[in-house]
């Protein structure tokens, strides 16, 4: 078990609701808590359903509060933090340790002499959450008072308590619970016998008033709700038995907690099966292989039932454009899962719309936002993985007219003044009000990183996108003179990136205050891509059996790349990523917190980015070639992981030390651009 802890973290309460966990359903709704089982978050909870998926998220069960009797004496098992800051009760205490068995949660708590054990999973596909008890060591039975808090909002608001309408029915196996008309109702069931094993009481249920959230004050948002207690399930559990709580949509769900939990495991089993690198990859990589999974949702469409996407970060992210083609290799590529790879290729091509995929779908449902210069040009490198990996050409023979159409509206212009610009090949975006790069915070109406101008990163990716062009077209059989011509003006063009006085490359060229010098980790693109200053390699190449033919001009000269790497790695690496600006700029905020504006002002201004080690890593082992060193730099993940969001890997750090883990507990791409730079490490064979 690589995430495991004792009660020197399950019973500090400080340490202990730090760690989150995080169950998903594969559709876009989850569950998600502290080790603690204290609420610090509006996002947790023990159901946020995706009542339209994979968006329409909504709380549905807040948390169990279970009290077990064992030999006569009360053990509560839940804490609660409430509005005066008061902790009662101390249910952390009881637990004896914490480990995930795969991807589910398991507590063991300690009741005298017995051993109670409890696990949470989802079902796959579904709104449905199992919450089970096990009683794993005791002389005798205990008696479990489970008190179910519910609620029904959006997960980015909270909850006053009102004159609500609840309706209750009772059911053999439970209650279900239906919060208005119109409302989706709540299943609350048990696998245990009526009566023999359980009874269930509803005549009682009233608010709980004033939880205090603790992580919701430390972002300066509203950090008090109210939630209603809407039953209590009361249980006998023998010695050697199991019984198990379902919360769900469904009206039928499976009611077999021994099957439903066999199903989950054997999902993680066979997530494992399809990982098969060159050698053993250590237990914290084969940990973030069952993370990728959480990621990867349903997206399905008229003409693509099937269709994936990608959720960019839990618990508060929906599927976001860029997110999705920057994971989409490491999480669905490195993993040997191309036949996701290929569905969410599909999907994103039928959103394309003047040349530019989506940056955002809204929560709320409507129209996808289209203000993004960088995602469509990620796109052509996911393609690229993929058909270097698999040498799909009937896909490649699908995509290729949408491909040709974002190339074509690329040249000629399209929204926001993105164009690539005829006289050196670059490619210049933006307009006032807009934030169309990664760099993306916005509070009103200002940008907090505008980079109107010439970014680097846009037109290292152009050059990979129009290089990637030219070997789909050869392999093909298509023209791709084009391709050559346009990728040719680039490279030279791109000559204008390098500052000769400074050591490295401008972040920005023709920024309306002129050249924009500050040292960013935008430029380490232009030594990691790939097409960019690396032919490629392997005898499963898409160009394999046209190497010859292909021209690859490298963007910066070897002196330039090592330079490019070494300004990173001086000014700008942390143990878990790369600060977005360098402490030496006046601007700098190496701390990340308060409230929306203190935050997005320090978000692209020196906070540092999980996802970033990945294309560092790559860049220095292409420079140095030194794949122990390589390792190294990854090292530290190995240690977040039992950190923030356990088991996965956190989305931004505080760019000053001990760089704090902050932002979303589990992003996609993080935990994408570890797993694949540690396979082009593990490639070399070191």
């Amino acid at each position: 078990m690589v995430i495991a802890f004792g009660r020197e973290i399950c019973c500090n309460l400080e340490s202990a609701e730090s760690r989150e966990w995080l169950v998903t359903n594969g559709i876009g709704g989850y569950a998600s808590g502290t080790i603690a089982n204290l609420l610090t978050r509006r996002y947790h909870g023990l159901l946020v359903a995706a009542l339209k998926p994979p968006l329409g998220r909504t709380l549905m069960l807040a948390k169990l509060d279970e009290t077990a009797v064992y030999a006569d004496r009360p053990y509560p098992l839940y804490t609660n933090r409430w509005a005066d800051s008061t902790i009662e009760p101390h249910g952390y205490n009881c637990i004896e340790s914490f480990h995930l068995e795969g991807t589910t949660p398991v507590w063991r708590f300690a009741l005298a002499d017995a051993i109670l054990e409890k696990r949470i999973w989802m079902q796959q596909g579904a709104n449905t959450t199992y919450i089970q008890y096990r009683l794993q060591r005791a002389s005798q039975p205990i008696a479990l008072a489970v008190k179910a808090l519910v609620n029904y909002r959006d997960y980015h608001h909270t909850t006053s308590a009102g004159d609500w309408q609840v309706r209750l029915e009772t059911l053999t196996r439970g209650v279900c619970v239906t919060a208005f008309d119109g409302a989706a109702p709540l299943y609350l069931l048990t696998d245990a016998e009526p009566e023999a094993k359980f009874r269930v009481s509803t005549t009682l249920y009233n608010w709980y008033y004033g939880f205090y959230l603790a992580a919701e004050r430390q972002r300066g948002l509203d950090y008090c709700e109210d939630h209603l207690h809407a039953a209590t399930f009361h249980l006998a559990i023998a010695p050697g038995e199991s019984l198990t709580l379902i919360a769900s949509t469904e009206k039928n769900p499976e009611l077999n907690g021994g099957k439903a939990l066999e199903l989950r495991q054997a999902s993680d089993r066979a997530l494992l099966q399809n990982w098969s690198p060159a050698s053993a990859s250590p237990d914290w990589i084969e940990q973030l292989v069952l993370a990728a999974d959480q990621f990867i949702v349903n997206r399905p469409q008229p003409q693509e039932p099937e269709g994936k996407t990608i959720i960019a970060g839990y618990p508060w992210f929906s599927d976001w454009g860029r997110d999705t083609t920057i994971a989409l290799p490491g999480l669905t590529i490195c993993t040997g899962r191309g036949e996701i790879s290929r569905s969410i290729l599909r999907t994103f091509a039928r959103y394309v719309d003047r040349g530019m995929l989506p940056n955002r779908f809204p929560d709320a449902g409507g129209a996808p936002e289209y203000n993004t210069a960088d995602a469509t040009l990620w796109y052509f490198e996911a393609v690229r993985a993929y058909c270097d990996c698999t040498g799909d050409d009937e896909l490649l023979t699908e995509l290729w007219p949408t491909l040709c159409e974002i190339v074509d509206w690329h040249v000629q212009g399209t929204r926001y003044n993105i164009r690539v610009d005829p006289d050196d090949g670059l490619v210049y975006a933006g307009e006032s009000g807009v934030q169309l790069t990664w760099m993306d915070a916005k509070i009103g109406d200002w940008v907090v990183t505008p980079r109107i101008g010439k970014p680097i990163e846009l037109s290292a990716l152009w050059y990979n996108a129009v290089q990637a062009m030219a070997s789909f077209a050869r392999r093909l059989d298509k023209p791709h003179s084009e391709f050559d011509r346009l990728g040719d003006r680039t490279a030279t063009g791109f000559t204008r990136f390098w500052n000769d006085s400074i050591g490295y490359c401008y972040d920005v060229l023709d920024a309306p205050d002129g050249h924009d010098s500050s040292l960013r980790p935008n430029q380490i693109f232009t030594v990691s891509l790939p097409l960019n200053s690396i032919p490629p390699q392997g005898g499963n190449s898409l160009s394999a059996g046209t190497r010859q033919e292909t021209r690859y001009t490298s963007l910066l000269t070897p002196i330039q790349r090592r330079a490019v790497v070494d300004a990173c790695a001086r000014g700008l690496l942390t143990s878990h990523g790369l600060r977005s600006l360098s402490p030496q700029h006046p601007q700098y905020r190496g701390r990340y917190g308060g409230d929306q504006l203190q935050r997005d002002s320090a978000y692209h201004q020196g906070t540092a980015w999980g996802w970033l080690i990945g294309p560092f890593v790559l860049a220095h082992l292409h420079v140095y070639k030194n794949p122990a060193q390589a390792r190294e730099f990854l090292e530290p993940m190995s240690h977040h992981i039992t950190a923030g969001g356990v088991g996965s890997l956190s989305e931004i750090f505080e760019g000053d030390a001990p760089h704090s883990p902050r932002g979303c507990t589990a992003q996609a791409w993080t935990v994408a651009e570890v797993l694949r730079a540690w396979l082009a490490i593990n490639s070399m064979g070191v």
